[in-house]
């Protein structure tokens, strides 16, 4: 493996292992700003996350796909199609799973659509779908567009969003939860009984709307890992990431002002924000691993995460709902295996209750990390 793969490795495998500590705390109740989202406008650093994995898959994508437009659009096409409908649909049936939940009567299945309540159902977008059709629609555009009209088109796009965001939302409150135009659009084509209600109205985050300006993430993550490869490794090379990254973060914080910051709806100055601090943060990369040639424990514990990300994120989510059926009775009260291990393990190391909900998603980390270096050490890379 070469080095730029290997510190697009370590920059991928620290978003993963992020994306699990911040989506498995002991208690959702009882966490520490850093380690929740902004509740609407602004950032922290936990809306780096979706966003920077974004950017790998960008990354990646510049390392793979010249190699699959050699072999002529037949094959192109297959793959990217493939990996598109494949990641989508893991992410449809995790939405799904367990498909049922025991209750006083037995084991009752999930139905698509709840016959109870016409406007429960299961969720059709979420994290993984969202990757899949950025995935997807970068595909399309790399194949057809050469990097220069790539920039161009992500700047339409961005500008694009921006007006109709404007244009179309609720006039004074264009960019709130109740004025965003995306929201009519996804309960046309989706229905409310797939949408995410997390937000106490049907409202999806991972909106069919706010995927577009996403695939502009995919595609800055593309042409920073076409630039890497084109350019070498020269310092010249580091200083116009570092330029890029910070002239992005400028133009961010000034478009904030109009459109602000937000991932909940994906604005086009969050795309920004979020994409200059992958460039400027994968470029420090670079530079200490192939520049200083430094590998060590953390680099080495973090690349590991990045060999089967996909497989790995799948996990974090499948092992909660999986344990969620095991269910069995401690000191007279139903409990399941990891909600006793948060109970009467984590929750009582500290008084506030935050430092043992946070070591509670520690432990569920590296839970996954042994996973992922029994995996690693044995060869496997898990991919679709």
């Amino acid at each position: 493996m070469s080095q730029r793969y290997y510190s697009l490795d370590v920059f991928r495998g620290a978003t993963v292992a992020l994306m699990i500590l911040v989506n498995n705390p002991g208690s959702w109740g009882h966490i520490f700003p850093p380690f929740a989202h902004a509740p609407w406008n602004g950032a922290t650093p936990t809306d780096w996350v979706f966003p920077f994995f974004l950017f790998a898959v960008g990354n990646a994508m510049a390392f793979a796909l010249p190699k699959l437009q050699q072999q002529g659009s037949t094959v192109y096409w297959k793959k990217i199609l493939q990996r598109t409908f494949l990641i989508f649909i893991i992410g449809l049936t995790l939405n799904w799973y367990p498909f049922g939940s025991f209750t006083e009567n037995g084991w009752v299945f999930r139905s698509w659509v709840s016959k109870e309540n016409p406007e429960s159902g299961v969720r059709i977008l979420g994290v993984l779908q969202r990757i899949a059709l950025c995935y997807g629609i970068a595909g399309l555009l790399i194949f057809f567009f050469k990097p220069k009209a790539l920039a161009l088109i992500s700047a339409f796009i961005l500008l694009a969003y921006w007006a109709v965001a404007y244009g179309l939302g609720t006039p004074g409150d264009p960019y709130s939860l109740s004025g965003f135009f995306g929201t009519g659009i996804d309960k046309s084509i989706l229905s409310v009984a797939h949408m995410y209600k997390g937000e106490g109205i049907p409202f999806d985050p991972e909106g069919l709307v706010s995927t577009l300006p996403a695939v502009v993430q995919v595609i800055i993550g593309y042409l920073t890992g076409l630039f890497i490869i084109k350019s070498g490794k020269s310092y010249q090379t580091l200083s116009y990431l570092f330029i890029a990254g910070t002239l992005l973060l400028l133009v961010a914080n000034g478009w904030n002002y109009v459109f602000p910051i937000n991932k909940k709806i994906w604005t086009s100055s969050y795309v920004l924000y979020a994409g200059g601090w992958s460039v400027l943060l994968l470029s420090m990369l670079v530079y200490y691993i192939e520049f200083t040639n430094k590998k060590n424990f953390g680099t080495e514990w973090f690349s590991v995460f990045g060999k089967n990300p996909l497989f790995i994120f799948v996990l974090s989510i499948v092992i909660p709902k999986t344990s969620g059926l095991i269910r069995f009775t401690y000191n007279g009260e139903k409990t399941t295996p990891l909600h006793w291990f948060y109970t009467n393990v984590c929750k009582n190391i500290h008084t506030d209750l935050r430092w043992g909900s946070l070591l509670y998603a520690i432990v569920f980390v590296m839970i996954l990390w042994a996973i992922a270096y029994w995996l690693n050490k044995k060869k496997i890379y898990i991919k679709v």
